[in-house]
């Protein structure tokens, strides 16, 4: 995806424009096309120390210019109070994020252009330079990094506890602001000079947009500098690694290779299809020895209930079975009381059980993988005594009362919780509490009954698969008693709640459509289309809630109290297209007609790609026209759910990803005791204001 020469030089609309470079353990690096870094999670080498959890920004930015002709002419581009210093934005008269991010800047005489990469599987991260489109002549790059060693949740500012010590040797440096945090590791194809400072008052305007602290100060340990020749590459290597010395020609070409069947787009008969593809990569990351989903970028780690929403679309649809096995394989060890975690904390503390629809994803998405590979001897010996946990646990009850009610309904909730997927929480106020039996619970919980009937059928367990079907049944007859709002002519959101049924008009009662086909007649189905279609659908997503409530919320902003109020009041979700999509097709049938309609449901989407996080799909988008992207840039679910649904509901085609992250390792050594080459002590730096 390319960013021409107007958006490039264009400040705001540059600004507006992030990239993200991700390597499979939690780690990434992004910014900005314009180069400043905008939010606190911006950073060049952004680590997991316990992958993917406990994150930390080792190196937040570079410094670039460029001397040539007697002038210096900047690359990078920072944002300070009342001004933008440097301004190497209006030189940029190009950005391209395939195969990773690339700039192009026009110096006059030269010509530079820059890449960044990370590698897959390791907590590295390669700039490159090169000089093109220059005969007989030679420029000098200086490059400047700035440090911080900090969680990437909060901002860093001066102190006198910062080390100002640094390891030099002829190939690399080494540095460790903070000692409870991993040093850094920069290996060069230039020279450096050691010479500390601190830059002060970095703006992140997009955090104070959120009403959090927007201002940061960064050390800067030196300067690097790289003499430029044409066609040939110069590069700066960022690692918490034990490395010294890297190949890193060799190192891109692998990359290279790994990335290119994404970028062949002729491939796939829907290019939105491939690049949803190509972003879905982005998701997938180590946990222990077995693998997760990331449910968005910048600031998520990976929660249950978005991993298996996510999984059909990210791994299933895509050909990666194997990487989906993994992750059923590395929640199922994490089973408790009947429920998956909804949630790993971010400092790695024991998984938390709070939700009430993550463990039925769960079973979905088992059920799903079963389909797609056949593999009855892994799902026999791991996931089945999982599932069989899982709805044992809900038949009996387990935490937040969650229970099979006599009806044969899911019901649950208590004071001060929120369980389903609608789960802000600000202090003690839950927004959208859904005590009591939600539509989706019901519609998840009647999917569970089906997987669980079958599996059992497979296993020879005919007891257990007959009381499923038993279970099922009943479930439905109730569900069809008690469900429909005759009165608004579609399903309540809550039943048999603390203030009796909820009417309001929400877009969860979709998944008794995409998930059954049981649960409704055709008329009603056809009625619940149309009212979603009419209060809720945008050309983004959906609504959580009908402009018509008293309680919308045409704009996700301001501080975390406004924020999160409006979050599932009138928000809209991208990832909802994938059970709308869905759904449309199973009332309206699979025609050449239909698909071109439920096509055309995506289209905004695919326009979004091209802003925001380019290549990616947001979180969610305001309520209101013109729908402006909020929350994560780069979200799991948004990303998978559309691709789920254009493969398994659509038919589009895409070449299946059977390609597998490789950690590569070329020339490294063992981190040995006390400095790496030679030690060189600083005395403390001189101060510079910015």
């Amino acid at each position: 995806m390319r960013i021409e020469k107007a958006d490039c030089q264009n400040l705001d609309r540059a600004l507006s424009l992030e990239w993200l470079e991700t390597n499979g353990r939690g780690g990434f690096a992004s910014g900005t096309v314009a180069g400043a870094n905008t939010r606190r999670y911006h950073a060049l080498l952004l680590v997991a120390r316990k992958p993917p959890a406990d994150r930390l920004v080792l190196v937040n930015h570079l410094e670039e210019w460029i001397d040539l002709d007697g002038r210096s002419i900047p690359l990078s581009t920072n944002l300070y109070p009342g001004a933008v210093h440097p301004s190497g934005y209006v030189a940029c008269t190009g950005f391209s994020s395939a195969p990773w991010p690339r700039w192009t800047f026009d110096c006059g005489a030269a010509v530079i252009q820059r890449e960044i990469f990370c590698m897959p599987g390791r907590d590295l991260v390669i700039v490159r330079w090169r000089l093109v489109g220059a005969k007989n002549i030679s420029v000098i790059l200086r490059v400047r990094p700035m440090l911080s060693g900090r969680d990437y949740h909060v901002t860093h500012h001066e102190n006198g506890r910062l080390s100002t010590d640094a390891s030099i040797g002829p190939a690399g440096v080494v540095w460790q602001p903070y000692p409870d945090v991993p040093p850094v590791r920069a290996v060069h194809s230039g020279t450096y000079r050691h010479e500390p400072d601190w830059y002060r008052r970095i703006q992140f305007p997009v955090e104070r947009q959120r009403g959090l602290d927007g201002e940061e100060d960064w050390w800067s340990p030196g300067e690097f500098r790289f003499e430029l020749e044409p066609g040939e590459d110069h590069t700066l290597a960022l690692t918490s690694e034990a490395v010294d010395r890297l190949d890193t020609a060799a190192l891109a070409k692998l990359e290279a290779t790994r990335r290119e069947p994404f970028n062949r787009t002729a491939r796939a008969a829907d290019p939105f299809a491939c690049a949803l593809q190509r972003a879905a990569s982005a998701y997938l990351s180590e946990r222990n020895a077995g693998q997760t989903v990331i449910a968005g970028y910048p600031w998520f780690t990976d929660w249950g209930r978005d991993t298996f929403i996510s999984l059909p679309g990210l791994c299933l649809v895509t050909g990666q079975h194997e990487t989906a096995w993994r992750i059923i394989e590395s929640f199922s060890a994490h089973v408790s009381e009947g429920m998956v975690p909804n949630r790993f904390p971010d400092a790695g503390e024991q998984p938390e059980y709070n939700a009430i629809d993550a463990s039925l994803w769960f079973i979905h998405a088992i059920g799903r993988y079963l389909a797609y590979s056949n593999d009855e001897a892994r799902v026999l010996a791991t996931a089945w005594p999982a599932v069989q946990q899982i709805i044992n646990g809900y038949r009996r009850g387990t935490r937040y009362n969650i229970h099979m009610d006599q009806d044969g309904l899911i019901a649950g909730g208590v004071s001060g919780t929120q369980l389903t997927w609608m789960d802000a929480k600000v202090g003690d106020w839950v927004v959208t509490p859904r005590h009591g039996k939600p539509v989706e619970i019901q519609a998840l919980w009647v999917r569970a009954l089906e997987v669980g009937a079958d599996l059992a059928a497979r296993f020879g367990d005919v007891a257990y698969a007959a009381r499923c079907r038993e279970e099922r049944i009943r479930a439905i007859r109730s569900f069809r008693a008690k469900f429909w709002y005759e009165e608004g002519g579609y399903l309540y959101d809550v039943i048999d709640g603390p203030s009796s049924s909820d009417a309001s008009i929400r877009p969860n009662q979709l998944y008794a459509l995409s998930l059954c086909d049981e649960l409704v007649t055709k008329k009603q189905a056809a009625g619940i289309i149309r009212v979603v279609r009419e209060h809720l659908l945008t050309p983004v997503g959906l609504r959580t809630l009908s402009p018509k409530d008293s309680r919308y919320h045409p704009h996700y902003d301001g501080g975390v109290v406004e924020r999160d109020g409006a979050y599932h009041q009138g928000t809209v979700w991208p990832f909802l297209l994938g059970p709308f999509v869905t759904a449309w097709l199973a009332v309206f049938g699979k025609t050449a007609k239909t698909k071109i309609q439920a096509r055309s449901f995506l289209n905004g989407l695919e326009a979004h790609i091209e802003e925001a996080c380019v290549g990616q799909v947001s979180e969610i988008f305001d309520g209101d026209a013109p729908h402006h992207p909020r929350g994560c840039p780069a979200q799991a679910w948004s990303v998978a759910e559309p691709l789920r649904a254009m493969i398994e509901d659509l038919g589009v085609s895409i070449a299946p990803n059977t390609t597998r992250p490789r950690r590569i390792t070329i020339r490294s050594r063992k981190e040995t005791k006390g400095p790496a080459i030679s030690e060189v002590k600083t005395p403390k730096p001189r101060k510079r204001s910015r």
